[in-house]
């Protein structure tokens, strides 16, 4: 009964034993913390990336910061300067925080505070951080066709390359916006589109009159939106009637000059005259040039 007595007597020292050995190690190790693992910010905005000491020993410990882009590090923070591309934007708030003053879209990346102990048994900590910079979108790049037949198809494209993260797409329709799902309006129910948001294409199978209309397309993303300006698409009927005559004029045209090339080769406008002897013409005698003399002439010649 004493020795169950005595156990129970031991195992609240032995708890205490831990916690005193717990907190003494705790003690002797550089442990550091964040506000915020995942910050983020709009571009030219400041942010703030957190590195708080949660325990420490050492009176001057070594802070260090590094910029890891690409599986690259490089220095942000080294021997109490800023250096790299953050020289001159950027700041420590004591005792370790890193606060970037005019954020770009470089600064997007990975961070990683290093804090150096050497009077803690654990003397070195680190933390990682990932920033993200989102960039507003500028006006996109925009393509309505002009003029579409009905019962064609048509394509309208939307694309800006600066946004990030990467835009959204979205279409409108007389200011009105176009669903992705045609069904779930009932102003698009009968229209044959197919919308992506993503790719920012409007893509229709078969063009209606409804169709005929202004179109313009916005970009947008979590830092912000643009918009290109509305378009006109015209949906024209496609005249059966004035197609079928104006083939007609062409084949009587090409009849009508065929049967003209064969009256006239009948009736020799396109034949070449012979030289015959009655229209054939002796070429002229040159200056400087000796003929042959005639047996007659070479006779009354002597005579002479």
């Amino acid at each position: 009964m004493s020795l169950c007595s005595g156990k129970n007597a031991i195992t609240p020292m032995l708890i205490l034993f831990i916690f005193f050995i717990t907190g003494y190690i705790s003690i002797l190790a550089v442990m550091l913390t964040t506000l915020n693992q995942s910050p983020w910010a709009n571009e030219f905005e400041s942010i703030e990336l957190s590195c708080l000491i949660k325990s420490i020993s050492t009176v001057s410990p070594r802070i260090e910061w590094k910029k890891i882009k690409d599986g690259k590090p490089s220095y942000v923070y080294f021997e109490k300067q800023i250096a790299g591309d953050l020289e001159n934007r950027a700041k420590i708030r004591e005792p370790a925080t890193l606060v970037i003053l005019n954020a770009t879209r470089s600064d997007t990346a990975q961070y990683r505070c290093e804090v150096t102990a050497p009077d803690d048994q654990k003397n070195f900590d680190e933390i990682l951080i990932d920033l993200v910079i989102r960039v507003k979108p500028v006006v996109p790049t925009c393509y309505v066709p002009k003029s579409v037949p009905v019962g064609q198809s048509a394509e309208l494209s939307c694309m800006e390359n600066e946004g990030f993260p990467k835009s959204q797409y979205q279409w409108f329709r007389n200011h009105e916006e176009i669903p992705e799902d045609p069904k779930s309006s009932p102003k698009f129910l009968n229209s044959s589109y197919v919308l992506n948001s993503a790719m920012g294409t409007l893509k229709f199978s078969d063009v209606r009159k409804e169709d005929d209309a202004q179109y313009y397309c916005r970009a947008k993303n979590e830092a912000g939106l643009a918009q290109c300006a509305p378009q006109r698409m015209e949906v024209y009927d496609i005249n059966i009637t004035s197609i079928v005559l104006g083939v007609l004029v062409v084949l009587v045209v090409l009849l009508c000059i065929t049967v003209g090339i064969c009256c006239a080769y009948r009736r020799g406008y396109f034949t070449t005259q012979k030289q015959t002897g009655s229209n054939y013409k002796a070429p002229g005698k040159n200056d400087g040039v000796d003929y042959v003399r005639t047996e007659d002439e070479v006779g009354n010649n002597g005579s002479m």
